[in-house]
């Protein structure tokens, strides 16, 4: 068989007085293009003719169909519409043409979807690219993430279904454990949004100049899934008590939207974390308002390991 890139190559070299004709087009593609032989095998009642008729089409779709079967990737691709490819078919007895994603711009499309379902401020793409399928089980996460794959069968299903408050040392797999929660739920088409809440705080502070705060606040009140990583570490002030976190909280509570949270703190020592204000000021009633927003909207579950960041 004739290689299709030496016909691509000589085509490009003829100068116009060298031109092949059509007839030796349509030859030199059905001897170089098993892609032809195999369309023309499929539509025998095909003649001559109609190739001809639809030369420039079948031309483009023979390319195209080369350049995926040596593909350089999505990045370089070389076809007229990247990562798309032109493809033959019959439509009432005439050869058309029409132009479809390939593989590689599936997967890119399908990956760029999950993200917009799976937003994130400040996580790590580790996290992000965590799976059920990789995490390592043992006795001390059995229970949390037997709850984490429950919540991600439940929700979206209509029921109302509590968050989940993951607790426990540095490196136990807290976060990774909701970074699998947030890829379970794009795979769902349930939109989910994690958010590292020390670097959320620093941003929220910094907009109120930019005015960007209220859309910024909004976005974490409506989301579906809202996962609320590391909270505690925060730099704690009162504004950032009640007028951000409490305002997302009674928020969400109000419309159902499930609230997840990691923490370094159990529900008692995250109360008392919250308590406190400039000044050492203690404000337990505060704090406990915020808490009546966590404590009866989760089921709370401690992570006893080694840190699993000092083992890898």
């Amino acid at each position: 068989m004739e290689s299709i890139s030496q016909f691509m190559q000589e085509l490009a070299k003829r100068t116009p007085r060298h031109l092949l004709t059509p007839e030796q087009q349509l030859d030199k593609m059905f001897r170089s293009s098993a892609y032809l032989q195999s369309f023309q095998q499929a539509h025998p009642d095909l003649s001559r003719d109609d190739y001809l008729r639809a030369l420039s089409g079948v031309y483009t779709a023979v390319k195209e169909q080369y350049w995926c079967e040596h593909c350089p990737g999505l990045e370089q691709c070389p076809n007229l519409v990247k990562g798309h490819r032109s493809q033959l078919s019959v439509r009432n007895g005439a050869i058309v043409s029409a132009i479809s994603p390939c593989d590689k711009q599936q997967a890119y499309e399908e990956d760029m979807r999950r993200r917009r379902l799976m937003r994130s401020y400040y996580v790590s793409e580790e996290t992000m690219a965590a799976s059920f399928d990789r995490l390592e089980l043992d006795q001390a996460n059995r229970a949390a993430v037997a709850a984490a794959i429950r919540f991600c069968q439940t929700v979206g299903s209509g029921e109302r279904v509590k968050g989940l408050y993951l607790h426990g040392p540095f490196g136990v797999g807290k976060s990774y454990i909701m970074g699998a929660i947030a890829r379970e739920l794009s795979e769902r088409n349930i939109a989910s949004l994690m958010v590292y809440v020390p670097d959320f705080v620093r941003e929220m502070k910094d907009s109120l100049s930019d005015q960007s705060y209220a859309g910024k606040l909004e976005l974490l009140k409506e989301v579906p899934v809202l996962i609320l990583d590391d909270i505690g570490a925060e730099n704690l002030t009162p504004w950032v008590r009640d007028e951000v976190l409490g305002v997302i909280l009674n928020q969400r509570v109000n419309n159902h939207l499930p609230t997840l949270f990691t923490s370094n703190y159990s529900l008692e020592e995250l109360e008392e974390h919250l308590s406190i204000s400039n000044g050492n000021r203690i404000e337990r009633t505060k704090a406990a308002r915020i808490m009546e927003r966590i404590r009866h909207y989760v089921d709370v579950y401690l992570i006893m390991r080694k840190n699993q960041r000092i083992e890898s």
